[in-house]
């Protein structure tokens, strides 16, 4: 089959994506998105487990860049679940046109770069070939599930279910006996919606998690249109906060910590008149314990207290209590979860205490006890950041592997938006981007345009390729590292998705620039407006 030509080819139609295409459309460059779900949608697509939901407020988890879209579409929760954001990514791409440009249930495989042509040559799954001059990778963070590693899996008769895949049509667990293996972000937020309907729940706890717990609530009519009336003013300020989040989220509570007294040096009194006052969320609310572990670890012995104080059972209550240091892991939405583990229906088995030995034809074997089920639910984390793209055969100048690169070199780039030996390749939201650290919308345009003008530049001076060098990319991941080193994030105890430490055989490295939006966006456009140091322009 003949490859297809364009000027550029955007690589996912989720958020990322969809603007990404709009923009370079708007350029006037032909070009086409490729696509390996059945819709429009990415993330918001595949995770249609029971309780997904943003932890961004809807009103700035959305589109900056168009005041129709802004002002036609109506929300209706405060924070949006996963149905409303798919459904608000179809209606974009319905507004924008942007269907005739997208080739769905087409998914990438390889992409070599023609040194010689300076172009991409790419297949895909459905033997189609396309190339491109640029390609742009919105292949998305949290996009490549990670397998889980249980044996026996194959054995089990009953039903098994994985929430980054969900079934279309649900799943009906009425009276069901039900498991579920992980306790992020995900579980979190399944795991009390799941315990309303199943017969029994049992819930195995690989890493307990802290949470957030957080009223979500609907949006009035006349409040939604309030919120539209002052879309200026919330963009501005949305602009000028370092997670790109200007309202209420969990992102905002963190950084209204680092202006709170120290819990070091608060009184008996004051930690309990904070839990006292704020549960969960006051034990945690403490200036110090972002940059001292041991604060970081009084905080969490306070945080158990606050938990005591919830789950009635005293066993289940302290296996609820985290080990890891706050804030090294995204802070989690919590609609009940604690309240969650009183019901009648639920039990714990905090694998801390026994693993799982294997999955076998009736249920769940742990070293603590056989448990018989009917359905397994598998929220077992993503290969965040790099998944995607290390997933697709990609290779660069000089025969380069940017798979192999990034196992040998740990995840790395330049701005977080381009790869030393990768010419014409745009990433986003590439590990020492924003990304993760913020409001994922409003970091992501910024990258869209940024990488869009960039594209406009290459074209109009006549530049065939773009290529960031290995010094700036060296020591721009030096300027991320740096950043996290006097924090917690840096600590040996600290392991997340957010440094790789959930994949087996991934290099650790923090992967989030965490100085913010603001300076990120300065930076990016300093290098840009003094005619792209760090880069290789031919």
């Amino acid at each position: 089959m003949s490859a297809v030509r364009y000027d550029a080819l955007v690589i996912g139609a989720g958020f990322s994506g969809l603007y990404m295409l709009h923009r370079l459309r708007e350029l006037g460059l032909s070009v086409i998105a490729v696509e390996a779900g059945e819709n429009v949608g990415g993330t918001w697509l595949f995770n249609r487990y029971p309780g997904a939901r943003c932890d961004i407020e809807s009103i700035e988890y959305s589109y900056s860049f168009s005041e129709e879209i802004q002002q036609e579409w109506v929300w209706t929760e405060t924070m949006p679940a996963q149905p409303e954001i798919e459904a608000y990514l179809n209606f974009v791409a319905d507004k924008l046109d942007l269907r005739r440009d997208i080739r769905l249930n087409t998914r990438v495989t390889a992409m070599a770069f023609d040194a010689d042509e300076a172009c991409w040559h790419l297949d895909t799954d459905t033997g189609a070939r396309f190339t491109a001059s640029h390609v742009v990778a919105a292949s998305g963070i949290l996009s490549v599930p990670l397998e889980p590693d249980v044996p026996g899996m194959d054995s089990f008769d009953g039903a098994s279910l994985f929430t980054a895949c969900w079934p279309k049509a649900g799943f009906d667990l009425a009276g069901k006996r039900v498991g579920v293996i992980g306790t992020g972000s995900t579980g979190v937020q399944l795991i009390p919606v799941v315990a309303r309907e199943a017969g029994q729940l049992t819930v195995f706890q690989r890493s307990a998690a802290y949470t957030l717990p957080w009223d979500v609530r609907p949006l009035p009519a006349a409040e939604l249109d309030d919120l539209k009336a002052a879309y200026p003013a919330i963009r501005a300020a949305q602009r000028e906060h370092p997670v790109g989040a200007a309202r209420l989220s969990a992102f905002s509570l963190l950084l209204d910590m680092l202006a709170r007294p120290p819990i070091k040096s608060a009184t008996r009194e004051e930690q309990l008149r904070a839990i006292d006052e704020h549960g969960v969320m006051g034990a945690l609310n403490w200036g110090d314990v972002f940059f001292d572990i041991e604060a970081n670890r009084m905080a969490a012995k306070l945080y158990g207290e606050a938990i005591a104080r919830i789950v009635k059972d005293p066993v289940t209550a302290a296996a609820l209590v985290p080990t890891h240091p706050f804030g090294c892991k995204r802070p989690i939405i919590d609609q009940g979860y604690y309240e969650t583990f009183n019901r009648d229906n639920v039990t714990l088995v905090d694998l801390r205490s026994g693993p799982i030995r294997a999955v076998t034809p009736t249920g769940i074997s742990t070293e603590q006890g056989d448990h018989d089920l009917d359905v397994i639910i598998y929220a077992t984390g993503f290969d965040a950041m790099t998944g995607a793209l290390s997933r697709i055969d990609i290779t660069g100048r000089d025969g380069a592997s940017l798979r192999q690169v990034w196992q040998d070199e740990g995840p790395t780039s330049y701005l977080g938006l381009a790869v030393a030996g990768f010419p014409n390749l745009f990433i986003v939201q590439a590990p020492g981007s924003p990304s993760a650290a913020t409001n994922f919308v409003a970091a992501l345009e910024q990258h869209v345009e940024w990488i869009g003008d960039c594209i406009a530049h290459l074209r109009d001076q006549g530049h065939r390729t773009i290529e960031a060098s290995p010094e700036a990319q060296r020591e721009w991941i030096e300027h991320t590292t740096s950043l996290v080193e006097p924090t917690v994030l840096a600590h040996p105890s600290c392991n997340s998705w957010y440094n790789g430490a959930n994949v087996p055989g991934k290099k650790r490295r923090y992967m989030a620039y965490t100085a913010g939006i603001p300076e990120y966006r300065r930076r990016c456009d300093e290098i840009a407006a003094t005619g792209y140091p760090g880069f290789e322009l031919a």
